[in-house]
């Protein structure tokens, strides 16, 4: 196979090697500047392109929709109107029930956008603006099958899409509205807040705890670490697990006996909780040499809470 590959990357870098970018701006600023919907169509292969773009943009803050042609043909053009833009994937630009559809469209004022392999086409030379994908030649060894031509098409979409994202200023806030479910929804509208153990959960202690008198809030609490911090409950240090191995393999049992200001971590990494619970699995593992397991959630210096990796893996955010 990695001849096949090697064949794809090929015809890719000859589409980005003659890829008009003046006209791909011209079209973003067209997208950018509709006042209605933008809709898509095509046929066959590019149709069902088409239908992913449509809805990548609508989940990302734009207002588009997909209409297969055959359906645009018996009613569904009833949705048009004069402020949309009517966006039309096609390789070729010669199928006959994408030029059958261009006088109704016409019709009802929408601007026609066309993205075509085929720059002497008559759907590019019947559209507003269009923008030629440069293809060598189809994966297909008959180069026939839209492999390469439906990889350029959703390349281009999809770029065209994030293009959009950035200059619409579209934030992870509004990803998360418009994805309250699944493992997209988890990852982006949990905070650390809906998962942190918190109140008499917490395995809190002071530094001057003898490690042997606190020693079963690890195994207690279920949170692999104690949590030092002062009488007003300012975070300031934590002593995990990890750390009573390496003490007793360093010091034996008299360790037991030392007060935690003698053997925690100072400064821990925190989070606070508000963030996104997502956020708080990238800081645990943010130093590949220490990752960790568990995490202090402090509000101003104050301790409120700790997450730990093993509630973040149930929710499957990883």
């Amino acid at each position: 196979m990695k001849d096949i590959f090697e064949e794809q990357r090929s015809y890719i870098s000859y589409f980005f090697e003659h890829f008009d970018y003046v006209k791909a701006e011209e079209i973003l600023q067209c997208f950018i500047s509709c006042e209605g919907n933008i809709i898509f169509t095509g046929v066959g292969k590019s149709g069902i392109i088409a239908e992913k773009l449509a809805s990548t943009m609508l989940s990302t803050g734009t207002t588009a929709l997909c209409i297969p042609c055959l359906n645009a043909l018996h009613g569904d053009l009833g949705i048009l109107q004069a402020k949309d833009l009517f966006v039309i994937i096609s390789k070729s630009g010669e199928s006959e029930e994408i030029l059958q559809l261009i006088p109704f469209v016409r019709k009802k004022g929408a601007k026609i956008i066309s993205w075509v392999c085929n720059p002497d086409s008559r759907l590019a030379k019947a559209s507003d603006l269009w923008i030629y994908l440069p293809l060598l030649r189809e994966l297909c060894p008959f180069d026939l099958a839209p492999t390469t031509s439906a990889a350029l098409q959703l390349l281009f979409g999809d770029v065209l899409t994030v293009a959009m994202m950035r200059q619409k200023k579209f934030s992870l806030e509004n990803y998360a509205m418009n994805h309250p479910a699944g493992s997209i929804g988890k990852k982006i509208s949990l905070q650390v807040e809906d998962i942190m153990v918190k109140g008499e959960d917490i395995p809190l202690c002071k530094e001057g705890d003898i490690l042997i008198d606190v020693l079963h809030h690890l195994s207690e609490k279920k949170c692999g670490c104690l949590v030092v911090a002062d009488p007003l409950q300012k975070l300031t240090g934590i002593f995990t697990d990890g750390d009573l191995r390496r003490a007793l393999q360093r010091k034996g049992v008299e360790v037991l006996s030392q007060t935690l200001s003698s053997l925690m971590s100072r400064a821990p990494r925190t989070i606070g909780k508000k963030d996104q619970a997502f956020k708080a699995l990238h800081e645990m593992e943010g130093d590949p040499q220490k990752p960790i397991t568990v995490l202090p959630v402090v509000e101003g210096d104050n301790v409120i809470g700790l997450v730990r990796m093993h509630d973040i893996l149930q929710l499957g955010l990883k």
